[in-house]
């Protein structure tokens, strides 16, 4: 594990600007199932875009780009692992669980805060998840802005 103190960006629906640190509403996701809590985010503004890009559609409600403060958070490191940055939905349909789960249950195992995984589509861009979201490990830093997706 190593300790990761730094700014992470998110991308939220402008209804959301009033819990920017809310936990993932969806039961299930690339490093979480039902029960377990995790918040996702980007090591910059760029991969937070990439990293939401496969569920932006036309039509959908304004966005907004948050800016967080993490501090002395201690995470798995698992950059530079294709098989942490899958295509996991997929094999979730046609299994029934995501093969990433085991790093983050692995993770969880041994206490860690969270994980550090690099972007699929652009390795040399890093995301975030964190477990514990307490204040004492992220924090808002700055005032939401306007997100508008590039690639319409």
């Amino acid at each position: 594990m190593l300790e990761f103190s730094g700014a992470v960006w998110r991308i939220l629906f402008l209804s959301q600007i009033d819990a920017p640190l809310a936990p993932a509403q969806a039961p299930e996701g690339r490093f979480h199932y039902a029960g377990q809590t995790a918040l996702y985010a980007s090591l910059s503004a760029e991969g937070a875009g990439v990293a939401i890009r496969r569920y932006v559609s036309d039509g959908d409600p304004p966005r907004v780009l948050q800016r967080a403060s993490v501090t002395g958070a201690m995470l798995a490191d698992l950059r530079g692992r294709a098989d942490a940055s899958i295509v996991w939905q997929g094999i979730h349909d046609a299994q029934g669980r995501s093969p990433t789960w085991r790093f983050s249950d692995d993770a969880r195992a041994i206490g860690a805060d969270g994980l550090l995984y690099s972007s699929r589509s652009r390795p040399e861009l890093n995301h975030v998840v964190l477990f514990d979201i307490s204040p004492a490990l992220i924090r808002m830093d700055a005032a939401a802005t306007e997100w508008v997706p590039s690639y319409s």
